[in-house]
């Protein structure tokens, strides 16, 4: 009798090992397969104006992806995706050139977000900006 209960015992623990186990392998599979959560400040970002200098590009997180935001040399602010168009590179900014160079296939970029040169079959999205008291909200 005493045989059948550790028999049981031992069962139990095994199985619940293999369950164990099953759960840490399935949940981070089911944590990147599924959609992410909506970020109740996903929608904007707001940027101190001193932050941004003329001619500089700052890169920050919008909506779950790569953008930036640059003063041109004319110190007009432009927001933009920093994903490339072309395979979804980062892009890079070249201060001493004011454009944007593509890593991956050398496309280059304007200030502006428009194709120059290479692969990129789209100019950079825009991403709506506003200055208000010394900050800059994106989006």
């Amino acid at each position: 009798m005493e045989n059948n209960s550790r028999r049981t015992f031992l069962g139990l623990c095994l199985g619940g090992l293999a369950v164990g186990a099953a759960a840490s392998a399935t949940y981070p599979l089911y944590r990147y397969l599924a959609p992410r959560q909506a970020d109740t400040n996903a929608g904007k970002v707001v940027i101190p104006e001193k932050d941004v200098p003329l001619g500089e590009a700052k890169f920050f997180e919008f909506a779950g992806a790569a953008a930036v935001l640059v003063r041109t040399t004319k110190g007009e602010l432009i927001a933009l995706s920093a994903v490339c168009t072309h395979l979804g590179c980062i892009v890079q900014w070249e201060k001493d050139k004011q454009s944007f160079l593509c890593p991956c296939h050398a496309g280059y970029y304007t200030a502006e977000g428009t194709v120059i040169s290479g692969p990129p079959p789209r100019p950079l999205p825009k991403l709506p900006v506003s200055v208000a008291d010394g900050s800059i909200t994106i989006g």
